[in-house]
């Protein structure tokens, strides 16, 4: 009797234990369905979790490389944008310092191009301290103040600082956010330092009465409005080569977000189909455990006597 109650007590265990996984698998497949995601936990499949959390890493950096790159890219083209109005109003100076240099000019002729050089005077000044979408001066290098002030005499000087500062925009590389205002407004006028905002005020006031030859004034006022030119489109040129440069990032970033999202998918993402075939015949073998324990459960000795 003793061994019949062993036998009969671990066949029930067995039985249960047997059904109890098969549900466990059946439940473990529905939630793969309903999900979309292979693994539940960690212990599922410790290999793939692993494999998971590292390109989780990777989206993490990644999304923050391309918010870098975006808002770099903004950065660049504004400034670009900036720069683009300052070589067009060099461009009308010179212009302007050519028609003075005639001597057909005349006096009213050059008080009326004094005017119009001071009103660019201001418009040079206004996109000096230019600002990002995010409110940060374009051209004061790391500097958070404006790029440019304005003393008691109204000359003009740069505020700002040397660097222009790197962002990262994908691993190992750096990409420098502008250029100073130095670089663009400052220059040699043959030898002697002087900026944008100095050539054009000085020739204002020399067409208003400030110099004995304002003929003279205006045509030595080319090389520095030329020398403005120069510095002003170098800086488009080094411009237009980092956008060129944080486009073609953003669309490697594009490709490895790509890459990465179907790793992701390959590791833990549910296959349907699979997984749809291991749900039915999970629940073809509880059904046909069921119905066995079922019927060898109920069976007696004395239904073979």
């Amino acid at each position: 009797m003793v061994f019949v109650g062993s036998s009969t007590g671990a066949f029930f265990d067995r039985s249960l234990g047997q059904m109890g996984s098969l549900r466990e698998a059946l439940e473990r497949y529905q939630t793969q369905i309903a999900t979309g995601t292979r693994l539940t936990r960690g212990s599922d499949d410790p290999v793939a979790a692993a494999r998971l959390r590292a390109l989780d890493r990777l989206t993490v950096r990644g999304e923050t490389e391309e918010e870098n790159a975006a808002r770099l890219g903004q950065d660049l083209r504004a400034a670009s944008e900036q720069i683009e109005g300052v070589v067009s109003l060099l461009q009308r100076a010179r212009e302007l310092a050519v028609a003075a240099a005639s001597e057909t000019a005349g006096e009213r002729g050059r008080e009326a191009i004094a005017l119009e050089l001071e009103q660019m005077a201001e418009e040079l000044f206004a996109r000096g301290n230019a600002t990002s979408i995010t409110g940060a001066p374009l051209f004061a290098g790391t500097a958070a103040g404006p790029a440019f002030v304005r003393d008691t005499n109204g000359a003009v000087t740069y505020a700002g600082n040397g660097s222009n500062g790197a962002v990262p925009v994908a691993p190992g590389t750096e990409i420098e956010r502008g250029v100073t205002g130095a670089q663009v407004f400052e220059f040699d006028d043959n030898g002697t330092p002087s900026s944008a905002f100095a050539v054009i005020s000085a020739l204002a006031l020399a067409l208003r009465g400030g110099a004995a030859d304002p003929a003279q004034a205006a045509s030595d006022a080319l090389s520095g409005i030329d020398a403005g030119l120069d510095a002003a489109s170098r800086s488009q040129t080094v411009l237009g080569t980092r956008i060129a440069w944080v486009d073609a990032i953003q669309l490697d970033q594009q490709n490895r977000a790509v890459n990465v999202a179907e790793q992701r998918s390959e590791v833990g993402d549910t296959d349907l189909s699979d997984t749809i075939v291991r749900l039915q015949q999970t629940l073809t073998a509880l059904e046909a455990s069921q119905a066995s324990f079922a019927r060898v459960s109920s069976l007696s000795l004395f239904d073979a006597i």
